[in-house]
């Protein structure tokens, strides 16, 4: 199996999609999200195929498309699908592999299924994305805590946003897990300038697990 790395988050809105585009450009990799939910203008492997700035067949089709922008199951059930977890295998790449999660962990797929427990059952490393902005302590912990009680890998929070040190410490020192750097925000956001700041902020080595936190 490519080497696979998980990009969750702390909840929708939060920078999630942008940094799966950086990584996936700095890796020279490959990107799928499995589930779409929300047809309405550019889809999030869309976006990462404008900011990654790779080629089109570095983009993995999902496995499901849903018309409504909401939590999986909902959307699926708007739509007359059921998810079949067994649709969701990891699928193998020739390079590494960053495959974007849906909305926040405990994102349910099905009424039966959290997203998190398709995680655990891959066995991949997670990297959480968070926001700096306020309210950012309790969903990082919580995210994080939840995470580790079913034995996933975390190999370090990626914050998105403005500055703010004090919020980025505790989560790390509290959660007990890496700082792997800070995404500022953009205001020409574009394949040139997505690039320029993941490099600037942010190392590939720890990226890549040298030192991964387990449980």
């Amino acid at each position: 199996m490519s080497q696979a790395i998980v990009i969750t988050a702390t909840g929708t809105d939060v920078g999630k999609t942008v940094f799966a585009s950086a990584l996936v450009a700095a890796l020279d990799g490959y990107y799928w999200k499995p589930i779409q939910a929300g047809l309405m203008g550019e889809t999030d492997a869309q976006i990462v195929r404008r900011l990654c700035g790779l080629a089109a067949d570095r983009i993995l089709p999902e496995v499901y498309r849903l018309a409504t922008a909401a939590s999986p199951h909902f959307a699926a059930e708007r739509a007359g699908v059921t998810i079949d977890k067994s649709k969701l295998a990891i699928p193998l790449t020739p390079g590494p592999l960053v495959i974007e999660g849906a909305g926040g962990v405990l994102v349910p797929l099905t009424r039966q299924l959290l997203q998190i427990e398709l995680f655990a059952e891959w066995k991949a490393p997670v990297i959480l994305v968070a926001s700096t902005r306020l309210g950012t302590i309790n969903h990082s912990l919580l995210s994080i805590e939840a995470l580790k009680r079913r034995a996933i890998a975390i190999l370090g929070v990626a914050f998105i946003g403005a500055a703010n040190p004090d919020n980025e410490r505790t989560i790390c020192e509290t959660g007990g897990v890496k700082n792997l750097g800070r995404l500022p925000t953009i205001e020409a956001l574009d394949a040139a300038s997505l690039r320029e700041a993941f490099s600037e902020n942010f190392k590939v080595a720890d990226i890549l697990g040298l030192g991964a936190y387990g449980p």
